[in-house]
């Protein structure tokens, strides 16, 4: 099995601090029109991306490492090189790693693809309650700033893990992440509002559709960012939506009302490779081009994408 061959702080050590800082503070990636594996279409986006424009939601797949025999979902292989494509293609610069259900609590290929994409990267790691303290923080040394509870998939986490795993990964100062159904957040609602860890909300907290803003979900949502410890990706707008592409115009008002209520407390993603969408995979440059609709003024957009991931994942402040 292949494990974490390279400690990523040892890595760090041998770079020269104008190289790390050239890294960390990148400059706008340079965009062109190009075929990317796991997506469609092949125009670069409209918007562009600004300096240090984070991806806060993708997965890193290789065959190379073993599945959990628990998982469902087990996508071909969509490599650090394949997501190098995607970023030339969409022109952000730093990027957060989600371990995907299929490796269950092996986190091997997502910390080895940390390790690969150097300081411009963060990871979400997925645990439950036989991690060891020391686990816990060597994986913190490598970038990990969150762990994921995927109750939307069965699998390696269970509702009853999330209040005692928030408590030990608190005083690391990661969030939890919450991918699950509108019926099962709703579930599970008196445990997010008791847990001490931030919390963020995978794909627009799968707010169901047709009922958009207007389900009580929406505002059990925004009433626990108003308490200053939620966050919400406005990622996978395809995956609840009944419309569909290229407007999303369900979706997008979801998302839309969320910029409007709460811009400080978003961060966006691309969730490629799309493993949800197992034949029709999306056009990634229509998806990115959604933020001009959600968020028509550039400072809430450079917010969303630059500021809101310094400050929930640890990025070195953009120049």
């Amino acid at each position: 099995m292949p494990r974490n061959l390279v400690d990523r702080r040892a890595v760090l050590k041998t770079m020269s601090a104008a190289t790390v800082a050239g890294a960390v503070a990148a400059r706008p990636q340079r965009v062109a029109a190009q075929q990317v594996k796991w997506s469609s279409g092949t125009e670069a986006p409209k918007l562009r991306a600004p300096a240090d424009a984070a991806d806060c939601h993708h997965h890193i797949y290789n065959s190379q490492y073993p599945v959990d025999p628990r998982s469902t979902l087990r996508p071909g292989d969509a490599t650090v090189e394949d997501y190098r494509a995607f970023q030339r293609r969409i022109g952000t610069s730093r990027n957060v790693i989600v371990q995907p259900s299929t490796y269950g609590t092996d986190n091997s290929c997502t910390l080895d693809a940390l390790v690969a994409f150097g300081p411009t990267a963060r990871a979400v790691a997925v645990v439950d309650t036989t991690v060891s303290d020391a686990e816990l923080k060597r994986m913190n040394g490598l970038g990990v700033r969150g762990i994921r509870f995927n109750l939307a998939q069965a699998g390696a986490t269970t509702p009853e893990m999330i209040e005692p795993l928030s408590m030990r990964v608190s005083d690391l100062g990661w969030h939890i992440q919450i991918n699950a159904p509108a019926a099962k957040i709703m579930e599970i609602r008196d445990i997010l509002n008791r847990v001490p860890s931030p919390i963020v909300f995978d794909h627009l907290a799968h707010i169901p559709e047709p009922e958009g803003t207007a389900h009580p979900l929406f505002g059990v949502i925004l009433a626990l960012i108003d308490k200053g410890k939620t966050w919400v990706k406005l990622s996978g707008a395809y995956i609840d939506t009944k419309i569909g592409s290229p407007s999303y115009s369900d979706s997008s008002a979801v998302a839309r009302a969320y910029v409007q209520k709460a811009p400080e407390r978003l961060v966006w993603g691309s969730d490629w490779p799309h493993p949800s969408e197992r034949d029709n995979k999306p056009d990634d440059a229509i998806l990115f081009d959604l933020l001009l609709d959600w968020a028509p003024e550039e400072r809430v957009r450079n917010r969303i994408l630059v500021q809101n991931p310094e400050a929930l994942y640890g990025f070195a402040k953009s120049a």
